[in-house]
């Protein structure tokens, strides 16, 4: 890609051409002209496209452990600006596109492992006839507050559309319980830990066992991520599946069923509570799960309305987004007056953050401020048990051997795994030297990620398409 010079006086009216302010076109150009662009291309192709990458300076260099010959050596000095920039790896789809487009397809492959088997991922294919659902936990009212019920007007007496601002946000300010929804937020993940243990009693007393004899015959695995409402409340998404006592390897007893599994579930979350004992003005409160729990089965028959692939690619869109989905800041908060810049949350939002600094007053120990910008939710927002299947640091080191094999081919230099050991010695020198990119560098990278993600979705189809017309023609 090159684009010609333009003079000043003619940046403006050519950055009202394309879309673009004056400042980003100008930098555009300048970015897209300087020597060295082909290689700045390169490196952020290298990173997806990520929006804010980090970059680094330093050297390394590959030696033959036995003469000193040097085998490859590199140094960031010729590089564009002098640093190397390498993916940030933020999660968030607000923060960083890219990064959380590959975070997302990790995240459904990380679930699919668990639901279809993948031997690749550690996870036979047998797990696929283990007893499995999807259930969503969510969290109770605080308050009446606009919405889209099933007759179409909301209790306001309006008909809101799907992306009305005022969706979420309190019929009545003034008696919504704003306090009791930050401390929802901040035990969601004390009665998710308390569900698990309740679940395994559920099961033990439905199969007619002790908790200890249940464990020696029965393992109960699954996998979640944590969504955001409009209202601010957080609930949970899960897999859970009933394995056998060493997890996916092992058939699950006779009597393990997609129903008595769905009735233990159902069960748990109704006895399940957490106490949030009197502070300051605060009451007591007793916190338990909303009465809406959602139980449904997973299968692949023709029957079945839930998939495995539908399961994997549902959890996997919202382990990118967090509050910010509500209107809130996607970055810590320092102080409320930051809430104040130009750039004004909704109402409904900054009453959350306010109640997350008031309440840290009376319970110190929960440090609500830290979470305000994630309205007093400090959990993560994709867990899953042990041995639900593989992990996302598997996943990643994977796709790391990969490009680090990829390299040594292109550079000439041995397989470790062939050389003998200690053959090669590696000296590496790396600093930080900053992230992000400048605005023009920053239209750039957007574009180089959509064309990357258009590549892969289009290669993708393909071969989809290539293993349907295979399953067909057997």
């Amino acid at each position: 890609m090159s684009l010609l010079p333009v003079a000043p006086a003619e940046v403006a009216p050519v950055a009202a051409s394309v879309g673009l302010d004056p400042l980003t076109l100008a930098d555009l150009l300048r970015v897209a002209n300087a020597p060295g662009f082909d290689r700045w291309q390169e490196q952020v192709r290298r990173t997806g496209g990520c929006s804010d990458p980090i970059r680094l300076q330093g050297i390394t260099t590959t030696r033959d452990a036995r003469t000193g010959q040097v085998l490859y050596s590199y140094s960031t000095e010729g590089e564009p600006g002098g640093s190397l920039r390498v993916a940030c790896g933020n999660r968030r789809a607000s923060r960083c596109p890219s990064c959380a487009w590959m975070y997302a397809g990790d995240t459904f492959h990380l679930i699919r492992a668990g639901l279809t088997g993948d031997p690749r991922k550690g996870t036979p294919v047998t797990v696929r006839a283990h007893p499995k659902v999807f259930a969503t936990l969510t969290a109770p009212s605080f308050g009446p507050v606009h919405n889209q019920p099933a007759n179409g007007r909301c209790r306001c007496g309006s008909s809101h559309a799907d992306d009305a601002p005022e969706l979420g946000t309190a019929l009545n300010p003034s008696t919504y319980d704003y306090a009791g929804t930050v401390l929802w937020n901040n035990h969601a993940g004390d009665l998710w830990r308390r569900f698990t243990i309740y679940l395994s009693r559920e099961l033990a007393a439905r199969a007619g066992l002790t908790q200890a004899a249940l464990r020696e015959v029965c393992r109960v695995s699954f996998g979640k991520v944590a969504e955001f409402q409009k209202r601010g409340a957080v609930h949970f998404h899960a897999i859970v599946r009933l394995d056998g006592p060493e997890g996916p390897d092992d058939v699950p007893p006779p009597w393990a069923s997609v129903d008595l599994l769905t009735g233990a579930i159902q069960a748990a979350a109704a006895r399940v509570s957490v106490p949030v004992p009197p502070a300051d003005s605060e009451p007591a409160r007793e916190l338990r799960w909303g009465t809406q729990v959602d139980v449904r089965p997973i299968g692949t028959d023709d029957g079945q309305e839930l998939t495995e692939e539908a399961v994997a690619a549902y959890v996997a869109k919202y382990a990118t987004k967090a509050a910010e989905t509500t209107g809130t800041v996607d970055r810590r908060i320092g102080e409320l007056s930051e809430l104040d810049k130009p750039t004004q949350l909704p109402t409904h939002a900054r009453k959350l953050i306010e109640s997350c600094y008031r309440l840290d007053e009376a319970y110190p120990d929960r440090k609500l401020w830290q979470w305000a910008h994630m309205l007093g939710f400090r959990g993560h927002f994709s867990t899953k048990s042990r041995r639900y299947s593989t992990t996302l640091g598997a996943l990643r080191q994977v796709r790391a051997d990969y490009r680090a094999r990829q390299e040594r081919q292109t550079r000439g230099l041995p397989d470790p795994d062939d050389a003998p050991e200690g053959s090669m010695l590696v000296l590496a020198h790396w600093t930080y030297a900053g992230h992000g990119h400048t605005p023009g560098e920053s239209w750039l990278a957007a574009n180089i990620h959509r064309d990357i993600r258009q590549g892969r979705d289009t290669a993708r189809e393909a071969l989809q398409d290539q293993l349907d017309w295979e399953e067909d023609a057997a």
